[in-house]
């Protein structure tokens, strides 16, 4: 019964059902007096009458059709189509960690391709998702939330909705939409996985963003003085160096789909971020350090191209390696991709007049760690800082495209070998 609902009135589809029949018809027609040389040129301009209609009922029945499931879209339906079709035969790419760099990635790279998967870190202990962390023990939204607003190809006024902040005086003061309508997912469907899911749907997201552990973590550094902060939000704020890094609980299992994701990643990109607040409590999640060391596939650190006041001061781009060598393991990188691109006198004032200087690229002290260094421009300088989402994506875009022609090259080697020793 439900296929004769398409004859009810009203629906904007008969006339071209109908219309299109009757071209089908023509087209028999035109053939049959073409193959019989009864009336040839007669039946060739039946047959393109025929197609003509045929043509043009098909493309007002997908057009009532497109306007009704993707109402004020109807003419980015072959943007939809080219994103749907052309992106899901992508990479698969698994972006790690947190923060406002996280997201600036993840804006690039669903450019190029759908199969992205977020993996963010759940550390953060400040803001409005530290109060509902709080409140609510649940794990904090806003990083999640950031990444699902960059992987987002809903309107844009439902992006512009979740990173609504509330600033009138009140309980709600500071609250981000975003984070209580993850937290209303969660009382909804009772898992906080599932309220992430569910929240990707509404965003029509490409990819899909997982935490890094359901558990309740908090960040501890210990500084070079022999002291040590507790929680994310306070560790940037003390002057001394930081010395180790590390979590509370100290066992702290990551999610299955997150190691699923690594060991079925064609490239994993880690950074840009905050390297101790951001990167790092990623990797210190049980299973993550190993799963990067057993992964074949390109693993890409993205290293910061300024320093952070109280965090990073003064490291170096091999200082930023040498440090998640350190708390994890070496076969967890295989390539650093640094920026050399210049910033202007301007805002290099600016960032001083802060605190932060521009990190040092010592390439040849990486490479001596036997890491294959990408050097490229890679920064976006308007009036900050920030990497360029189109440019590292095309960087990582590069490294996995060669990544792929050298296996293929070793699997026809393997073969040949294998068909010499037959």
């Amino acid at each position: 019964m439900g296929m004769f609902k398409w004859l009810y009135p009203g629906m904007r589809v008969k006339r071209w059902v109908f219309l299109c029949c009757f071209g089908v018809i023509l087209c028999s027609m035109g053939f049959v007096l073409t193959i019989t040389e009864v009336q040839k040129t007669s039946g060739s301009l039946v047959v393109l009458t025929g197609a003509a209609l045929v043509a043009v009922s098909i493309r007002k029945i997908i057009k009532s059709v497109v306007t009704v499931l993707l109402p004020q879209r109807e003419n980015e339906l072959v943007n939809i189509m080219y994103q749907k079709r052309h992106l899901e035969r992508g990479p698969k790419i698994v972006a790690v960690g947190g923060g406002s760099g996280l997201s600036v990635l993840l804006h690039g790279l669903k450019e190029f391709t759908s199969n992205i998967t977020a993996v963010v870190t759940v550390a953060d202990d400040g803001g409005s998702s530290g109060r509902l962390r709080s409140q609510f023990n649940m794990p904090p939204p806003g990083d999640i939330r950031n990444c699902l607003v960059a992987l987002a190809d809903a309107e844009p006024m439902m992006s512009d909705l979740f990173q609504f902040r509330f600033q009138e005086a009140g309980e709600l003061e500071g609250h981000n939409f975003g984070n209580l309508f993850i937290l209303a997912m969660l009382k909804v469907t009772g898992d906080f996985e599932k309220a992430i899911r569910e929240s990707s749907k509404i965003l029509a997201i490409r990819g899909r963003v997982i935490p890094s552990t359901l558990k309740k973590v908090t960040l501890v550094a210990e500084h070079s003085d022999g002291t040590q902060t507790e929680g994310e939000s306070n560790i940037s704020k003390v002057a001394s160096p930081i010395r180790r890094l590390y979590l509370k609980p100290s066992s702290c299992a990551a999610t299955e789909d997150a190691l699923e994701a690594i060991e079925g990643a064609d490239a994993i990109v880690i950074g840009p971020g905050s390297l101790y607040t951001s990167i790092l409590p990623n990797l210190l999640i049980d299973g993550i350090a190993e799963a990067l060391a057993r992964s074949s596939a390109p693993k890409i650190y993205v290293c910061n191209v300024m320093t952070q006041p109280h965090e990073s001061d003064h490291l170096s781009a091999f200082d930023h390696v040498n440090a998640i060598i350190e708390h994890t393991r070496p076969e967890a990188l295989s390539h650093v991709l640094v920026n050399t691109g210049s910033i202007p006198q301007n805002l290099l004032k600016k960032y001083a007049g802060e605190g932060a200087l521009p990190v040092v690229m010592d390439v040849s002290r990486i490479r001596s760690l036997g890491y294959t260094v990408v050097e490229s421009n890679i920064v976006n300088c308007i009036e900050t800082v920030r990497h360029n989402p189109r440019r590292v994506s095309k960087a990582v875009a590069e490294v996995v495209s060669a990544w792929k022609k050298t296996a293929v090259m070793d699997e026809r080697k393997k073969r040949a070998l294998h068909a010499r020793l037959r």
